[in-house]
């Protein structure tokens, strides 16, 4: 005889709790693209007047003078990458140590749980608070210096922001390799322990080949977190709207003035001018996470 398939009404309702959940998914990607393109086109929107008026010369141009109405992006690009780089330089050595430290050698524990701790606590305080200490604690430490070495005390400046950029970077970038680090398979670092080899070489050999994809996953993390921060950078950079001589110099990145300049801006132009550097602030950020992207998948396809 054949058998009849009995109506189960469990079936029923589970197909459609799983149909609902599979279009609530594909609404909320559809909003997120919708969002992402609604903010380009209004950036571009309201920069369009400048893009006009200026063309390849807003990206040359090395004057940026509201009063004369004379704008370009040149002081505010390249203060932008200087601050950025410079705190990558300084942070990724000390983050990738800690990450190493925490999640090879001491990955489990009363330390490791308070390093755990104070590495959370680092990346929740809010930037004004670094800018605050940099400008009271770390502003006279600089101009002491500059003072020892012969050149103008000005205390703020790229050397100074960089620094403060790189404390508050560190805790993503160190938080990221950290637990990548503990994924590596505990059956690979013991191998390597077994054959002899030190737990330098396991580190050397083993670890950071396993996971570079996650490590550099950090660091780009970090330097989309570096390039687009304001108050604490706005507080202790100088905002000095030139090219900077040196990394002693002040200078302005291109958040720092858009946060600086903006409430002061009632000119259309000079407003459009401000926004086509959030034009280019966004663009640059874009960029970055889309090779980011692919350079972590061709690592990770390659390991």
């Amino acid at each position: 005889m054949r058998k009849t398939s009995q109506y189960n009404p469990e079936d029923r309702n589970i197909r459609l709790y799983e149909a609902i959940f599979k279009l609530v998914l594909k609404g909320a990607g559809v909003i997120m693209v919708t969002l992402l393109v609604a903010l380009l086109v209004t950036i571009l929107w309201q920069s369009w007047p400048s893009i006009r008026e200026y063309g390849i010369h807003f990206y040359t141009g090395r004057k940026w003078d509201p009063v004369f109405k004379e704008y370009s992006a040149l002081p505010f690009i390249l203060g932008t990458l200087a601050t950025t780089l410079l705190s990558l330089v300084i942070a990724v050595p000390i983050a990738i140590s800690l990450a190493i430290f925490s999640g090879f050698y001491v990955n489990s524990g009363f330390l490791a749980s308070a390093i755990r701790t104070l590495v959370d606590l680092l990346a929740g305080i809010p930037s004004v608070i670094y800018g605050f200490w940099g400008l009271f604690i770390l502003v006279p430490v600089i101009r002491k210096l500059e003072l020892s070495i012969g050149i103008v005390p000005y205390g703020v400046g790229i050397l100074t922001s960089s620094i403060i950029l790189a404390i508050m970077i560190i805790p993503y970038a160190a938080s990221i390799g950290r637990d990548v680090i503990t994924m590596v398979p505990n059956d690979l670092k013991e191998a390597g322990l077994a054959l002899g080899a030190t737990p330098f070489e396991v580190v050397h050999r083993v670890v950071l080949p396993y996971a570079k994809s996650g490590l550099l996953s950090g660091v780009l993390l970090s330097f989309g977190r570096a390039i687009g921060e304001t108050m604490a950078v706005t507080m202790v950079i100088g905002n000095a709207n030139f090219i900077p001589g040196s990394i002693f110099d002040p200078a302005n990145t291109l958040s720092s003035v858009i946060a600086n300049e903006f409430a002061e801006a009632t000119d259309p132009l000079y407003i459009s001018n401000l926004v086509h550097l959030g034009l280019i602030l966004f663009v640059t950020t874009t960029i970055i996470g889309f090779l980011g992207r692919a350079v972590i998948r061709r690592w990770s396809v390659n390991r």
